[in-house]
């Protein structure tokens, strides 16, 4: 005989409810259902990442008009000057005198082999430091333009990436992920903020002349976000392509584009909620306006002899710095202008660090000529910027991919990559100046106070722009996805 105590089972021997606990269970989700649907009626489930704008809440006809922020931004703008090739931290702005005690030795308990090979001694920066202004902060003589400006900047020196390999350390730095197909920051701030001008784009990206970094246009790439807000590649070298029609007068030209915007605005009167149709409209009506708009924003004859020399953009002698110089003041045009987010190249791919930062070989040789090109345009940019007052309002930002190691690597005279500790920096807008927040060690290799992934840097920069990191949210394929991931801290010690 069958144990009435016991609860009958089925063939597959899981136990089966009989028909009083099957109806007791039903009437007591389908309540939960309801009490949850009036909960969602009186916005009582809504959850923090419903406060970020949605394909909702932006026109598709005006997809770059200004939003408000999350709350009162310090900055309005943001210029990123991203060196790519990774920069030594320990030429640059990381000093370690004791580096060059044990300039020679190896690195006692240190790793035999690194990503490219085999390491070899530990070897001393390869320039002088010096005690600049009035924090006395030390700099390296590689970059004397720059080092005037160490009393406006907050440094970060304990930072950390997730990759070692530059492709994907640059998307970590630029979509807060090493996999392809996230939003960059540009992207993410342009979603959220719009733009003061429609007369250019919210964002503008800025290769470097020799090149586009190692990752592409993934660096400035709208990912799963809305195409509107993906970067537009724009340099003094190479302007926007196909903004005129070839063989056709401006006079024809402009009556098209009229007869055009009638034809546009009768079928969208017609078709009110066809928002994919809205905005295509929006671009070619961008596209219109950048058509007057880009020719005199490049133009750079406008500029006077004075600027033109203070950013080094007249040196015949090195085409190469006068080029970055003019994307520097191209970019200082753009943000004089309204444009949001404008991402300044230093530094182009892969190339065995000749043409951008990325020493392995012959570090000191290679970072003579980088230097060249990058300090004294970075530095007029900043000047540029105070003297105009737009710093007020622009936070500027100096970032690099990953750092490099205390020792050479063997049989060679450069340094190997190393993502557990480096330097960025900011200045401008909303930053607490001539402040230097977290330590790497004694030789500079692994951060070790107040670590910092890549993540709490870029959630600061969305902070300073007026933008909670954690409520800055896309769903993408039933996820709620983040620049930070599911992670981020605001570095609050650089605030001002």
């Amino acid at each position: 005989m069958n144990d009435p105590s016991v609860p009958p089972s089925g063939a597959s021997g899981l136990p089966q409810h009989d028909r009083r606990s099957f109806l007791g269970n039903t009437s007591m989700t389908l309540g939960a259902i309801a009490l949850a649907k009036l909960l969602e009626g009186d916005g009582l489930l809504a959850s923090p990442a419903e406060d970020s704008p949605s394909l909702r809440s932006i026109d598709p006809a005006r997809p770059y008009a200004a939003r408000p922020p999350h709350f009162p931004a310090k900055a309005k703008n943001v210029v990123v000057i991203f060196c790519a090739g990774a920069v030594s931290q320990l030429e640059t702005w990381d000093y370690k005198p004791e580096l060059s005690r044990w300039d020679g030795k190896p690195l006692p308990g240190g790793p035999a082999v690194t990503f490219q090979g085999p390491a070899g001694n530990l070897a001393r920066p390869q320039y002088p430091f010096r005690q600049r202004g009035q924090t006395g902060k030390w700099v390296s003589d590689l970059i004397p333009h720059l080092a005037q400006w160490t009393d406006d900047i907050a440094f970060v020196h304990s930072l950390t990436s997730k990759s070692n390999t530059h492709g994907p350390a640059e998307n970590f730095l630029s979509t807060g992920f090493v996999l392809d197909g996230f939003p960059s920051l540009g992207s993410w701030v342009t979603y959220a903020l719009g733009s003061e001008n429609q007369e250019l784009p919210a964002y503008v990206a800025i290769p470097d002349p020799r090149g586009v970094p190692q990752n592409g246009s993934n660096n400035w790439g709208a990912g799963f976000l809305p195409a509107a807000f993906q970067g537009t590649p724009l340099s003094s070298k190479k302007p926007i392509r196909h903004l005129a029609a070839p063989d056709v007068s401006a006079q024809s030209d402009r009556a098209a584009r009229e007869l055009l915007q009638r034809l546009n605005s009768r079928h969208f009167e017609a078709n009110p909620h066809e928002g994919k149709w809205a905005a295509r409209i929006a671009s070619y009506e961008l596209a219109a306006r950048m058509q007057l708009s880009v020719p005199e924003i490049s133009d750079l004859s406008t500029e006077s002899e004075h600027t033109l020399k203070m950013f080094g953009a007249d040196q015949t002698h090195n085409p190469d710095k006068a080029a970055f110089a003019q994307n520097c003041i191209l970019a200082r045009r753009l943000i004089e202008r309204g444009v949001r987010c404008v991402q300044l190249f230093n530094g182009a791919y892969a190339s065995g660090g000749k043409l951008n930062w990325d020493g392995h070989h012959a570090l000191k040789e290679q970072y003579d000529v980088h230097a060249e090109i990058m300090d004294q345009p970075v530095a007029a940019l900043i000047g540029d910027l105070k003297q105009r007052g737009l710093l007020e309002d622009t936070l500027v930002v100096w970032c690099t991919e990953f750092g490099r190691m205390p020792f050479f690597q063997k049989g060679a005279k450069g340094r190997d990559h190393n993502p557990d500790g480096f330097t960025c920096w900011l200045t401008g807008a909303g930053v607490k100046p001539g402040v230097s927040h977290g330590t790497t060690d004694e030789l500079g290799q692994r951060a070790v106070e107040q670590i910092h992934p890549l993540y709490h840097f870029n959630a600061t920069i969305l902070h300073l722009l007026g933008l909670d990191f954690k409520r800055l949210s896309f769903q993408h394929n039933g996820i709620d996805r983040r620049l930070t991931n599911v992670e981020g801290k605001v570095i609050r010690q650089v605030l001002a």
